[in-house]
């Protein structure tokens, strides 16, 4: 599943950076389509595609969807990697985007991508025969999962979390919000794309909430334990900024069991709907097992 969405995935985010670079151009239309030609694994694309297929969708335009997410996603490395921020100087093993070219333009693209994954979502909403109020509903999901309630709002509580230490339930926030919302989102789309009744769509959310705070621990578990060359991006960041990690709460071992847990309560969720499939549940043990 992994390997089909990212192939699929990805070549609609290069159509996009195709067109951004010729309706913007310059040096803000090279920052949009370097960051979404920012190779990555996709998991928030397979889970678009594996929850609409979940719900008997079938058609190819899910893709669009799947690359809305990915685009919000984009826009977050970008900021995330700022020097006001994290400040990063690798991505995915290329330089980030505001030394591939510089702090005010990276800034800038990172916000235009915001309207251009409404734009992607519009086109795919479209392509899907999805009516103004099936979008309007996907478009909350999406924007709100990347706003002050999710993304913004995980990160603003990440970056006041520095040389702080935070408790278990604190931890929790940080994460559900900066990394788990868009994860979580991912999952409804799928299934608000496939039209599923509303009561699945709870349970898509609630796998999609476990998976996402799942994702971020084994996160935590690869910045104290990988190297810079195998994350593609540098190691040990956690550390260096005094972040409270789940790793420093609750040590390597533990974190990786509450992980583990985490998945299998996602899965738990689905069989116990009725909507269990072999791509989510395989997608739920690739995010804690993953080595990069």
């Amino acid at each position: 599943m992994l390997a089909e969405a990212r192939d699929r995935v990805d070549a609609r985010l290069e159509a996009w950076a195709i067109r951004l670079e010729r309706r913007r151009g310059g040096a803000d239309g090279g920052a949009l389509a370097y960051a979404l030609r920012s190779p990555g694994k996709r998991v928030r694309a397979a889970l678009v595609l594996a929850a609409f297929r979940a719900f008997g969708g079938r058609s190819t335009a899910i893709d669009g969807v799947a690359a809305a997410v990915e685009t919000v996603h984009a826009y977050s490395l970008v900021h995330d990697d700022l020097p006001c921020m994290d400040d990063d100087d690798l991505r995915r093993g290329r330089p980030t985007t505001h030394r591939a070219f510089d702090v005010p333009t990276a800034t800038r693209a990172g916000l235009l991508l915001v309207p251009v994954a409404a734009e992607v979502l519009g086109e795919a909403a479209s392509d899907l025969s999805l009516g103004s109020l099936e979008l309007g509903r996907m478009a909350r999901v999406l924007f709100e999962a990347g706003g002050v309630n999710g993304m913004v709002g995980g990160q603003w509580l990440d970056l006041e979390a520095e040389r702080r230490r935070l408790d278990h339930d604190d931890l929790i926030a940080v994460h559900r919000g900066k990394t788990g919302a868009l994860i979580e989102a991912s999952c409804v789309l799928g299934a608000l794309a496939a039209r599923a009744a509303d009561r699945d769509v709870e349970i898509l959310a609630g796998f999609g909430a476990d998976v996402g705070l799942a994702f971020q621990i084994a996160d935590d578990v690869l910045d104290a334990t990988a190297t810079s060359e195998v994350l593609g991006k540098t190691a040990g960041k956690d550390t260096a900024l005094e972040k409270s990690t789940y790793v420093s709460v609750l040590g390597v071992d533990r974190a990786r069991a509450e992980a583990g847990a985490l998945a299998d309560k996602a899965v738990a969720r689905l069989r116990a709907g009725g909507c269990e499939t072999s791509a989510l549940a395989a997608l739920a043990n690739y995010i804690v097992n993953r080595t990069s």
